[in-house]
């Protein structure tokens, strides 16, 4: 079985497979070599008291690393995994309070009969797990559990409507299906005499307290930026970058040619010709130009490479998909895997903390106006409406849809988005979600659950599998945990201010990120035609699938939702994506 499981992810490592048995313990492990490309990093490892199967990176470890070995810790490899063993006997489970990184970790206590299991502070590395008395199994993908005897796939209804209401794949501790539970991020879990706890061991404040000018917490701010990217970019294998063209890619691969300019760092993009089709190569060359020493590589998908690729791409994600964006990262991935990259750096998480969204400026000039500060919302209000070139009755929705944001929960709007937002297809009325409420300004609440709660934990999920997907580690230098504490303890105009988004990453990078690029005030995203052009192209199969197995929703409103679309209507595009997947996953996964 655990031979099942195994090759179930084995595109997770295929550079080494191994298990350690000690029962009623069982690990298993499919090595991505990264860090010590010698056998002496293949896991299950053992050493300091304990056995541990790890999966992601402790970028500080050659630091941690010192510390140890100055208490008198003594190593035989160069590897990151032996650094968690030594620091798990000399903190216990305190030790991950000491990691800069991303991990998913298993690590079993022999003296104390004990196993430990973490994971990082986003959760940028997953951890799914089955639990039935006093069974237990985990792994990386739901797919790896399937094996197991005591897995169902039973569909977790609650999951189901969540994204296909508002576009969330991941949330807490639950799964598409009702017995796959996950770890949730900045979380442990304990087993110990059959008995299971998990506790957070980290959480962010979203108390504004730092004290000091604008240009002081720049400098701030871009100090830790470029260690992020320092310490990011340590591996034993060639590291490539994705390059959109946007704020956040262009920052991350312009820093990392700034530190380390006699590195020919491979770039990759993927971009779409045609009507309303977005091409960022412009902006990619103006990095380019400033970065002569970057190889980039290009890819357009054809319909074809769209239609071939579904299938696999839906296969890997795990869950269905939200959008169409993730088929864009599935194929950089694969162009990056194509010329034998293993490790990329990618921009998630900027947006997130940083004020990126255009719906962020709702919260601040909400925010303004509870706390009764009419001039400066007017102030915010006119330029954010004046950047974005909006007239009359867009400039009034922006006034009514802030003052709102200023006076309900984040719950309160997520519930309104959740049945009043589209069409609502569900037949249970209860909302499935809770918002924790958190102190700090309007927009910092909003933030702080773009982060932990509603829009990130999706994005990493999808980061994940893609790159996993062909055997490559993506790393998110914007999710280094120093950087996410600095920036919630700041101002709000640290991060939108005058119709600005992320003022800070802007202002902070002045010399290493091209001019035009840290002006740009247009919000893309990773764009894609797909939600529209697909649906009616390479995959319009997807709209003669069997609704009415979808007992959990109205099927007389999905079909007439669908009906339309196909008629023309383009306004429920999105949920039309959302619902035809759905159903086409189900069929294949639940």
């Amino acid at each position: 079985m655990i031979g099942q499981m195994l090759e179930a992810i084995a595109h997770r490592g295929p550079d080494a497979r191994d298990t350690w048995t000690s029962l009623p313990v069982v690990l298993g492990h499919n090595r991505l070599s990264i860090i010590d490309l010698s056998a002496d990093g293949t896991q299950p490892m053992r050493g300091f008291g304990s056995v541990i199967v790890f999966n992601g990176e402790i970028y500080n470890y050659k630091e941690l690393r010192q510390q140890l070995e100055a208490l008198g810790d003594r190593f035989r490899t160069k590897t990151d995994t032996e650094v968690i063993l030594a620091a798990y006997r000399r903190y216990g489970t305190s030790c991950v309070d000491h990691f800069i990184g991303m991990w998913a970790l298993a690590l079993w206590d022999e003296e104390k009969r004990l196993l430990f299991c973490s994971r990082d502070r986003f959760g940028i590395k997953p951890f799914h797990y089955l639990q039935e008395g006093e069974r237990f199994y985990f792994g990386s993908e739901y797919k790896a559990l399937r094996p197991s005897p005591i897995f169902s796939n039973a569909l977790n209804i609650d999951h189901a409507l969540r994204g296909l209401q508002l576009g969330w794949n991941a949330y807490r501790d639950e799964s598409y299906y009702d017995k796959i539970k996950t770890l949730p991020a900045g979380c442990n879990l304990l087993i110990q005499s059959g008995q299971i706890t998990v506790s957070r061991y980290w959480d962010v404040s979203t108390k504004q307290h730092q004290a000091g000018s604008f240009e002081n917490h720049a400098e701030q701010f871009r100090s830790l930026f470029l260690d992020s990217i320092r310490l990011h970019m340590r591996s034993d294998v060639e590291i490539g970058s994705c390059l959109s063209g946007g704020l956040d890619s262009s920052a991350i691969t312009a820093s990392a040619g700034t530190l380390f300019p006699s590195t020919k760092l491979k770039t990759f993009t993927v971009y779409y010709e045609g009507e309303n089709a977005v091409d960022e190569r412009p902006w990619v060359r103006e990095v380019l130009n400033q970065y002569p020493q970057f190889q980039p590589y290009y890819f357009q998908p054809t319909d074809d490479d769209i239609q071939t690729s579904f299938d696999r791409a839906i296969y890997h994600a795990d869950v269905p998909l939200a959008g169409s964006s993730p088929i864009s990262q599935y194929f950089v991935m694969r162009l990056a895997a194509q010329e034998n990259v293993k490790v990329l750096l990618d921009g998630q998480g900027s947006d997130e903390y940083l004020g990126g969204y255009l719906h962020s400026f709702y919260r601040l000039i909400g925010g303004k106006f509870k706390g009764w500060n009419f001039s400066a919302m007017h102030k915010e209000w006119q330029a954010h409406t004046a950047m974005q070139s909006m007239t009359g009755s867009k400039k009034r929705d922006v006034l009514l849809k802030s003052i709102l944001a200023g006076v309900s929960t984040e719950q309160k709007l997520y519930e309104l988005e959740y049945k009043r937002y589209l069409p609502f297809l569900g037949k249970s009325h209860h909302t499935p979600f809770n918002l924790s409420k958190q102190q700090g300004s309007r927009l910092n609440q909003f933030l702080y659950h773009l982060t932990f709660s509603t829009s990130l934990p999706t994005l990493l999920q999808f980061e994940d599998r893609n790159s996993m997907a062909f055997s490559i580690e993506s790393r998110v230098p914007f999710l280094d945990h120093r950087l996410v504490e600095f920036a919630f303890s700041l101002s709000d105009d640290n991060k939108i201010h005058r119709g600005e988004t992320k003022r800070l990453l802007r202002h902070s990078l002045g010399g290493i990120l091209p001019a035009a690029i840290a002006s740009r005030k247009d919000k893309k995203g990773f764009v894609t035609p797909g939600e529209v052009k697909w649906l009616r192209g390479p995959l319009s199969y997807l709209l003669e699938g069997d609704l009415k197995k979808l007992d959990f929703i109205d099927a007389k409103l999905a079909n007439q939702v669908v009906s339309d679309f196909k008629r023309g209507d383009n306004r429920y595009a999105n949920l039309v994506w959302r619902l035809v997947v759905l159903q086409d996953w189900c069929a294949k996964y639940a």
